[in-house]
């Protein structure tokens, strides 16, 4: 059978960041020093295989703290959680280990020392995303605003317009963060802002090679969640960077081959939280279908690591 020609494009960087990396790596690691089963607060990363891949390997999965036992271990995901989580597991004596990206945790800190000189914060970022809701509770209620949109700007109420500060979601498109920090300035002169983009390293590199890819594409997919954040974020860059058709997918039998009828060329990325063998299943079932030529499209090298708590690298 004579397939038709198709160039696939791979962004370089997409998929795993190196707090997935390591929050993936800290249940695994719990499970081998504590053995099954381990209790994890929410999904550790916002992906289908990579969630049921774990709860395979022993890993149980809760919402919440009060559906675990005080005598097995459990690991916070990496989105972070607020301050009321590890208090509660303190207090019930429960072994727990915080897989909290860094990048996440520096927010945190920020939003504390804001705190302690004073100021009100506003966030930027989406409401109920386990994200949000772990900056939110790092201080007491009040004290943290949300915005959503350019349009929130307008009517958040404020103590102070002198005494504000405002930290972000890590995960959010950077341009529409732009404009929304632009609109928070112009309307509160006084307001102070972190020392260096909260917008991780991860999400600003994905999205820049996507911006790089969409003009090259007459489609792209982005391996992702529904409900990761930085992997709907590409989408929408991609829409906006000039690619026409801009689709989520999680796997490859998500693809809607009747849309793509008649293309000559695909982007291909993936979220944070996506492993690469996702990717991978992709591209072969392209292969299956067309005759491809892959080009690579890199925009950064990422050579990021972080180290896993002390507590799984001592022996029990």
């Amino acid at each position: 059978m004579h397939k038709p020609p198709l160039t696939l494009y791979l962004a370089a960087p997409r998929g795993f960041c190196a707090g997935v990396d390591r929050a993936i790596k800290i249940v695994e690691m719990a499970l081998e020093k504590w053995g099954a089963p381990v209790f994890v607060r929410h999904e550790i990363v916002h992906n289908k295989y990579v969630v049921d891949d774990l709860r395979d390997k022993g890993a149980v999965f809760v919402e919440e703290l009060d559906e675990c036992p005080d005598d097995r271990p459990v690991i916070f995901s990496a989105h972070g959680v607020p301050k009321s989580v590890p208090a509660a597991a303190q207090a019930r004596q429960m072994v727990y280990v915080d897989a909290t990206c860094p990048l996440v945790s520096k927010v945190h800190i920020e939003a504390q020392r804001h705190a302690d000189n004073g100021l009100q914060m506003i966030m930027i970022g989406h409401a109920g995303h386990p994200e949000t809701v772990g900056t939110m509770g790092q201080l007491p209620e009040g004290e943290v605003l949300l915005v959503e949109t350019v349009e929130d700007v307008a009517t958040v109420a404020v103590r102070d317009p002198e005494r504000l500060a405002f930290v972000t979601q890590t995960t959010l498109s950077v341009d529409d963060t732009a404009d929304i920090v632009a609109e928070l300035q112009a309307r509160f002169p006084a307001i102070v802002g972190p020392h260096k983009e909260d917008i991780c390293y991860a999400t600003t590199n994905r999205q820049e090679a996507v911006k790089a890819m969409a003009p090259k594409c007459d489609a792209m997919l982005v391996v992702g969640a529904p409900n990761s954040s930085n992997s709907k974020r590409l989408v929408e860059v991609g829409a906006r960077a000039g690619c026409a058709y801009a689709q989520l997918v999680q796997r490859n039998s998500d693809i809607d081959w009747r849309a793509l009828d008649g293309i000559g060329s695909v982007g291909i990325t993936a979220g944070a939280s996506a492993p690469e063998v996702l990717i991978n299943e992709v591209i072969e079932a392209f292969r299956a279908r067309y005759d491809v030529t892959v080009e690579m499209v890199v925009t950064a090298e990422e050579n990021v690591e972080f180290k896993v708590p002390r507590v799984l690298r001592e022996p029990a």
